[in-house]
């Protein structure tokens, strides 16, 4: 099979390259430092047609597939992890469970104004104790008037505070377990649902994440998604393609963190001559590029199956397992190639650094996609 990017593809890829290093690169660590959300992106970015990538243009989508997603947010992260993954959230959570799962009402509605960049998208599944395990879900839906009226919170979701549209799960029939869970669209003028407490992170520190609670908040029948009971088969089936973009964003931040490794090893001179002709950095830079390399046929492979509409969860879940774990693992050697600069803020390679860990926390920690894998080559 052949993943060489074709002209179109490859003129995308360099066009946000050329976007991200002027327009994100010169203020990617004063954003980090101050935990500044750079909704000030949001109008250029739109104006790309990076926050509707993967949706129809009847949708005011970019009418992409999803090679050219993951090129797109590869190149983003590659910059700015925090960047990438609201791009990432906003397309493939929100937007794409609306375009999924929605009806042309709800589509005209709130898609239109997602893929155009009127506001930030949010998708709300974990819960305090709700995590890798997505069906113990407490959130609750009770019918009322028309509609239902919402009790319960979500936890870390991108966009909580600057979002005006958030797709969120809630429990509508206890008895029925996973079978009881639906999906809702939230919007801000629903009275009783708020952000709240903004989380003080490691990495990714420009990338919004709060909690969002519901206190009676009233949401009409109208804004269910799909019926009653369907909201956790949605929400797994949405997560499939949400993998393909964490694995993206891994191979982006790993090829950052492995550019910066070989641009420190070429200029630092230690025993008179630059550290890259030793052949202990070689071995370093050789293992970092060859590991980003899989990553990256792995995540257009899953990204390919995904455009031709065949089956990718296994290749979803191992391309993010993988991607996300060589992200960890280039972006440590990128700090041990600079040595005692690799743990300042002089250089960029800490901040690849902090940003790769949540790669393999987010959208299924590497242990939920191992059993995602299991349980795909274990099929009878």
């Amino acid at each position: 099979m052949n993943f060489e990017l074709n002209e179109e593809q490859l003129q995308i890829k360099y066009s946000v390259r050329e976007f991200a290093e002027s327009e994100i690169k010169p203020k990617v660590m004063e954003w980090d430092e101050t935990q500044h959300f750079p909704d000030e992106l949001r109008p250029k970015l739109a104006e790309l047609g990076l926050l509707g990538v993967i949706f129809p243009e009847e949708y005011g989508g970019a009418g992409m597939g999803y090679v050219e997603y993951a090129t797109i947010i590869e190149e983003i992260a590659r910059v700015c992890g925090s960047v990438g993954l609201s791009v990432a959230a906003h397309n493939s959570l929100c937007s794409n469970h609306i375009y999924t799962f929605g009806s042309e009402e709800q589509k005209k509605k709130y898609l239109n104004p997602l893929t155009q960049g009127e506001s930030w998208g949010a998708w709300g599944l974990t819960e305090s104790q709700a995590g890798s395990d997505a069906s113990g879900t407490r959130t609750n839906a009770i019918r009322e008037n028309g509609g239902w009226r919402v009790n319960g919170s979500k936890n870390f979701i991108t966009h909580a505070i600057s979002c005006h549209t958030l797709v969120a799960v809630a429990v509508t029939d206890k008895s029925k377990g996973n079978k009881g869970i639906t999906a809702f669209i939230f919007d801000k003028s629903m009275e009783g649902f708020r952000p709240d407490k903004k989380e003080n992170k490691v990495g990714m520190r420009a990338s919004e994440t709060a909690s969002v609670v519901f206190e009676d908040c009233y949401v009409p029948d109208e804004n269910r998604l799909g019926n009653e009971g369907e909201g956790f088969l949605q929400a797994m089936k949405i997560l499939d393609g949400g993998r393909i973009s964490i694995a993206a964003l891994s191979v982006g931040i790993a090829q950052g963190a492995y550019e910066a490794a070989v641009k420190y090893a070429k200029e630092r001179q230690q025993f008179g001559k630059p550290i890259s002709e030793f052949q202990a950095i070689q071995f370093k830079l050789a293992d970092m590029a060859t590991k980003i390399e899989c990553a990256r046929l792995l995540t257009l492979q899953a990204a390919a199956l995904k455009d031709a509409g065949k089956k990718h969860t296994r290749e979803s879940a191992m391309a993010k397992l993988f991607a996300s774990e060589t992200a960890v693992q280039v972006a440590e050697e990128s700090v041990q190639i600079h040595g005692g600069y690799g743990y300042t803020k002089d250089y960029p390679a800490e901040k690849y650094w902090r940003d790769s860990k949540l790669c393999t926390i987010g959208e299924g920690t590497s242990e939920i996609q191992r059993l995602v894998i299991a349980k795909q080559l274990l099929k009878s």
